[in-house]
Order: structure tokens, then sequence, then C-alpha cells
């Protein structure tokens, strides 16, 4: 059974940074493209950034150029690091995974890629 698991979310001032963790068992990472989704009150969830098993990384443009996503296949971990947090990017962040085909950077980007998804880890930026 995979499940996903992050963790690092929290409260931090605008302009700080964040670090957060999805530790995967049940399944080797190895083959798996991840991805960040978050989902603010009120709006709908909204791809972040994604990485392929070829280690290729996907973007949105809003956090482009602050965040960078990661990954550890042998601890069985991705990361994302935020910088320069934004009141913006307030909202409960999740975790996904695919085993699936290699996907166009649109593809990589949408939600029902995914098959499996954490329980997301809330991140509030004050401002």
């Amino acid at each position: 059974q995979v499940q996903l698991v992050e963790s690092g979310g929290g409260l931090v001032q605008a302009g700080g940074s964040l670090s957060l963790s999805c530790a995967v068992s049940g399944r080797s990472l190895n083959a798996a493209h991840m991805a960040w989704f978050r989902q603010a009150p009120g709006k709908d969830r909204e791809f972040v950034s994604a990485i392929s098993w070829t280690y290729s990384t996907f973007y949105s443009d809003s956090v482009k150029g602050r965040f960078t996503i990661s990954r550890d296949n042998a601890k069985n971990t991705v990361f994302l690091q935020m910088n320069s947090l934004e009141p913006e990017d307030t909202a409960v962040y999740y975790c996904a995974a695919d085993w699936g085909p290699l996907s166009t950077a649109q593809g990589m980007a949408l939600a029902n890629k995914y098959i499996y998804w954490g329980q997301g880890t809330q991140v509030t930026v004050s401002s």
C-alpha cells in the first residue's frame, strides 16, 4: 500500500523560507513522477511543481525562481524548498505520486495524472 506523508509546514513571515518533505512508503520512488500541489481556502487545488523520474523539473509561473523541487530516491523522499515566501503562498500543500508514463510539461501539472496523494501540510505566510 502506497502512502505519502508530508512534513515541514508551518508559520513563517513574508520573505522567509520553509522546506517541505514528502516521505513515500510502500513502493520505490525510482520510477515515480512526483508533484506538489496546493489549495488555499476557497480556491481550487493548483499545481506548484513536479519532478519526473528522469529528474526533469516543472514549476508554475507563480513559484518559478523561488521554489525548488528535488528528490532522494535512496530515502524515498521528495522535497520542496520554498524561498521568498509571500502571503499568497498560504495554502495546504499536497504531495502526489504517479508511476505512469512520462508526460508533457502540461501533463505533469494535471492533478488527475497522480494516483496517490498525501494528507497535506499547512503553510501559512504572514505579512
